[in-house]
């Protein structure tokens, strides 16, 4: 079995497999193929692959192997029928990837799409594990924009009070922000949806902002549903009324497959007092503040904006470590008796309606198309395409 790892694109820093992640590889039964530089810019030279047992070719040779791993959806053009591909597709933003990899043949697996839920793939889900190191660079770009002191602190020329931080949304990259934040001596306050992540939130440090009328806006895969526009206006009016005197505001909400929703509208930034920051953490899917521009830095109203998109991209290092690891998870979990194998009666890979082409799976699993038209799907997908 040859696992490839492929050069990202320019704008990602990342890389799929790391070396310590190649020596588990081997143990498995790889033989490991890196192109040439692929992990150079997360720091990790090619001598050292080379050390733990990987081999350096050719984009050639990498997309000959019989599983390609990566972090975005590379061209396959240089793929054969029947191959394997594992990365981060998001299929529902991106349906021609899932539809190219049809038509040549090649099982793709959407890394994206793991179903947190299940105990066995928490250790492959690769939604955490960055969105988590995302959480954490968030407060800290928030601190360097901020024109003043986190902590509080008493000296002899005076008092400083304390910075006043508000996490928009408390998933895995809430939580890291509210804790990160905590950590730094700021006081937090955050909000969600979810009735249940009352208790998170204030276990790890923050204030939970509280929405008069809220119920569990909570789907079975644990994200939170969509909500109407009614109440979305409630929350957006009743958390920036709150935000009206932060220091920095971090927004964190992201709808799967969907655009953003806009969470901080012009009119609040309006409100925010001068010298605020907002970290959109979802710049590259229309963001949640309604001035975010993407790749930018901006002020408007007095009020810095920041849309820096891929956030793990910038740890490059840690978040290659953590991606590889779940990465290794999971392609190991496709050896049985020396050959990759896909096991239909995995709850990670199936569980899509019977005698249908194209499979699905409500909370996660994977989606496996076996050819024909492909049709949308109003449910979380994890996927498989072969």
């Amino acid at each position: 079995m040859r696992l490839g790892v492929p050069t990202e694109l320019d704008s990602e820093n990342r890389v799929a497999i790391v070396p310590n992640s190649v020596k588990k590889l081997v143990k498995s039964g790889f033989e490991v193929v890196i192109q040439a530089g692929a992990g150079a810019k997360a720091r990790h030279a090619d001598s050292e692959y080379e050390q733990a047992g990987a081999s350096i070719g050719s984009i050639d040779d990498v997309m000959d192997s019989d599983i390609v791993t990566a972090i975005s959806m590379p061209d396959i053009s240089k793929m054969k029928e029947g191959k394997m591909l594992a990365c981060v597709c998001d299929p529902f933003r991106n349906p021609e990837n899932v539809t190219k990899s049809v038509d040549a043949g090649i099982t793709l697996f959407s890394m994206d799409m793991i179903p947190r839920r299940l105990s066995r793939a928490q250790a492959m889900d690769v939604n955490s594990s960055q969105d988590n190191l995302a959480g954490y660079k968030a407060v800290l770009m928030g601190a360097a924009h901020v024109p003043k002191a986190i902590p509080m602190m008493t000296t002899s020329a005076g008092t400083v009070r304390p910075a006043k931080f508000v996490i928009m949304g408390s998933g895995v990259a809430g939580l890291q922000a509210i804790a990160t934040a905590k950590r730094l001596g700021a006081v937090v306050y955050a909000s969600d949806v979810r009735r249940s992540a009352a208790e998170q939130i204030e276990s790890v440090g923050g204030r939970f902002i509280e929405v008069e009328g809220m119920d569990d806006f909570e789907d079975e895969s644990g994200y939170a549903k969509p909500l109407t526009p009614e109440f979305i206006q409630k929350v957006n009016d009743t958390v920036c009324e709150v935000a009206s005197d932060a220091d920095v505001i971090i927004t964190t909400a992201r709808i799967f497959g969907r655009p953003a929703p806009i969470t901080v509208p012009a009119s609040a930034v309006e409100s925010f007092k001068n010298g605020a920051v907002v970290i959109d953490m979802n710049a590259d899917v229309g963001g949640n503040c309604e001035l975010t521009e993407c790749g930018e830095v901006i002020e408007a109203h007095g009020v810095t904006i920041v849309g820096i998109p891929n956030l793990p991209g910038t740890l490059a290092n840690t978040a290659s470590m953590l991606f590889s690891n779940n990465m290794t998870t999971f392609v190991s979990s496709l050896v049985n008796e020396g050959e990759l194998h896909l096991n239909l009666e995995d709850d990670i890979l199936v569980g899509a309606p019977e005698g249908s082409d194209f499979h699905v799976t409500g909370m996660g699993g994977v989606l496996i198309c076996t050819g024909g038209e492909i049709h949308p799907k109003q449910s979380r997908l994890a996927g498989v395409v072969g």
